[in-house]
């Protein structure tokens, strides 16, 4: 999945892991059908480049894996092809699949898929696993070593609040309203060594830290660290876990091309001998803390200049500090259409407010089934034509708006990384 192919430049290659939820048809509740589902999906049509489907931890979970790709429209085409062929097969068994960071609805906890890694997992951290419905969208780059994986991600540090603001996907949890606009991040703080992973002198560095995660019995191994960005344990990629489970295949693309331009970006900053900022850790945490409260909604907290600052001039300042990769790439167009997507509909978490004001709960689910088959965040209706919504497409108060433009000072750059800025305290123990 995304590893770097021969022939190819490093950080060319991207690749998607996407888990989902199973739901009943009828209850709209999870339901621990995943093997049969997985049966009825049969074999993956991007096998030989790695495409595949897969369990996940607890038995109403599924995961469709992408291929490694070298451009946008074949990612988008497999990740199109996953969620067709897996929601095809959960109705097929009487399931719906739904693509939310968090259940909507309520339900009996599901019992954990099978496998001996999994058990260890369950007995390792008890009740803190027995309701871990919490699906994201992981995006693997490849990069050329692991020493530069490990680089890379130093530099992706301050820009992972910003990716879990953008994708977030799950204010609901279990039937109640949480508002979170990411509350995936929260039940993923219940581990060990979650959020922000700390900077990092080398890969040796690096390792030492995870060894010393296991060597403790806070992790299972060292594949199972729980932090937003990591040198992959298996591929040779930069992997980010920083977006909840994607709304749309379009969303989904447009995380995984933003998170290709960032890499780039490091690459490019690595080449010329310029190190990650080390914005500090609790910083970092606060910023990370943020996002997932209130999303794009108001300010957040910039980690490098520790200031808050409006959510989509950092958002736009994500943009400049990728669009040299993302233009190299032929991908800038996309993510500017993209963008505009998000600007005008909202975030996934936005719309299932909005649904939830019109229909309750269960108009969330209906909502979600149909983003997750549809994959295209064209279809959304926009955010000021939906039933209900105040002056300027605004729904319910601050916990319960869609993204709103950027803050839009004339003539004003997007708020980059100013050197001046920075203030350099490392994470080093």
């Amino acid at each position: 999945m995304g590893g770097g192919g021969e022939g190819h430049a490093p950080g060319v290659s991207i690749g998607v892991e996407e888990e989902f939820l199973l739901v009943d048809a009828v209850s709209g509740e999870c339901v621990a059908r995943a093997e049969d589902v997985l049966e009825r999906a049969g074999p993956h049509r991007w096998r030989t480049s790695g495409g595949s489907f897969h369990t996940e931890l607890l038995g109403s979970q599924v995961e469709a894996v992408t291929g490694v790709c070298h451009d946008l429209a074949d990612l988008r085409a497999q990740l199109r092809y996953g969620r067709a062929r897996l929601a095809e097969a959960a109705r097929e068994d009487g399931a719906l699949l739904v693509a939310a960071g968090t259940p909507v609805l309520g339900g009996s906890p599901p019992p954990a898929a099978r496998g001996e890694r999994f058990a260890a997992i369950v007995s390792a951290y008890g009740d803190v696993v027995e309701d871990y419905q919490a699906c994201g969208c992981h995006v693997h780059v490849g990069v050329a070593d692991r020493e530069s994986a490990v680089a890379v991600v130093n530099h992706l540090r301050p820009w992972l609040p910003v990716l879990v603001a953008l994708a977030a996907n799950s204010p609901f949890d279990r039937g109640r309203p949480t508002r979170y606009a990411a509350r995936r991040l929260m039940e993923m703080a219940r581990f060990p060594g979650a959020g922000v992973p700390p900077w990092s002198a080398s890969a040796a560095d690096y390792d030492a830290r995870v060894a010393a995660l296991v060597e403790s019995g806070a992790l299972v191994d060292t594949a199972m660290t729980f932090w937003l960005a990591r040198p992959s344990p298996r591929w040779p990629t930069v992997e980010v876990r920083a977006g909840d489970a994607a709304a749309t295949a379009d969303e989904a693309v447009l995380q995984a091309a933003l998170v290709r331009g960032l890499v780039g970006a490091a690459l490019a900053d690595l080449a010329a001998g310029r190190e990650a900022p080390r914005a500090d850790g609790q910083v970092c945490a606060a910023a990370l803390w943020n996002a997932a409260r209130h999303g794009l909604d108001g300010a957040m907290v910039d980690p490098v200049s520790r200031r808050a600052v409006p959510a989509w001039r950092l958002v736009d300042g994500l943009i400049a500090r990728a669009a040299p990769a993302l233009e190299e790439a032929g991908d800038l167009d996309a993510v500017f259409a993209l963008m505009e997507g998000v600007r005008r509909a909202g975030t996934g978490a936005d719309r299932q407010r909005r649904a939830a004001r019109r229909g309750g709960p269960r108009a969330v689910v209906d909502m979600l089934v149909r983003q997750t088959e549809s994959g295209d965040l064209a279809s959304v209706p926009d955010a000021d034509t939906e039933p209900g919504a105040g002056p300027g497409g605004q729904v319910g108060g601050p916990d319960e708006g869609p993204a709103g433009a950027p803050d839009g000072i004339q003539g004003e750059k997007p708020d980059v990384w100013d050197a001046g800025e920075r203030v350099p305290e490392p994470d080093a123990p």
